[in-house]
């Protein structure tokens, strides 16, 4: 009876230690993040990302972002930009990581023009207000780390061209991004 007994509560112990081991494993059952751009909020284009974990190395996202500013102070007015990330970490969906994006972006500029006319030694002012809805591709590189409560930090740089009857000829990429996966 002492060897069953024994024999019971070695199982018992192994079979704790190993629940006890897994559940510190990563939790596959997480596939989604929120970030909120810190760098582009003290710009004044705030900017909220959610990313959706396809595979353990790769995802795709969409980040959305609009001006605080005015028009006279910032061109871009908007933001959408779908992303495609590849993931070279050890963990799932961390570590160093490249991004294909797609840009559509909405611009508006607002200024005056002073003109001089020496014939009636007079100055001229023409206002104008050109607006713009351009869709640009780039690409961007980083760094993304996960804590064990799932919490995620992010760090990345890149950029991209517009095309089409863009006011400006592109758009940068650039975040220090905190966030949660869930």
């Amino acid at each position: 009876m002492k060897k069953i007994i024994s024999i019971s509560m070695f199982m018992l112990a192994v079979s704790v230690g190993i629940a006890q081991k897994s559940s510190r494993e990563f939790d596959t059952t997480r596939n989604n993040e929120i970030r909120i751009s810190l760098t582009n909020a003290i710009a004044g284009l705030p900017e909220i990302n959610y990313e959706r974990i396809l595979e353990d190395n790769m995802s795709m996202g969409i980040a959305v972002s609009a001006s605080l500013e005015s028009p006279e102070n910032m061109i871009m007015r908007w933001q959408v930009i779908p992303n495609y990330r590849l993931y070279f970490g050890k963990k799932r969906a961390t570590g160093f990581f490249i991004e294909g994006n797609m840009a559509i972006i909405g611009q508006r500029d607002k200024y005056s023009v002073a003109r001089y006319s020496g014939m009636f030694d007079s100055v001229y002012y023409s206002n104008y207000d050109d607006r713009s809805i351009s869709v640009g591709f780039g690409a961007a590189i980083g760094v993304k780390l996960t804590t064990r409560n799932n919490f995620v930090g992010e760090i990345f740089a890149g950029g991209g061209r517009l095309f089409g009857n863009a006011l400006t000829d592109g758009y940068a990429r650039v975040g220090i991004l905190l966030g949660k996966r869930f």
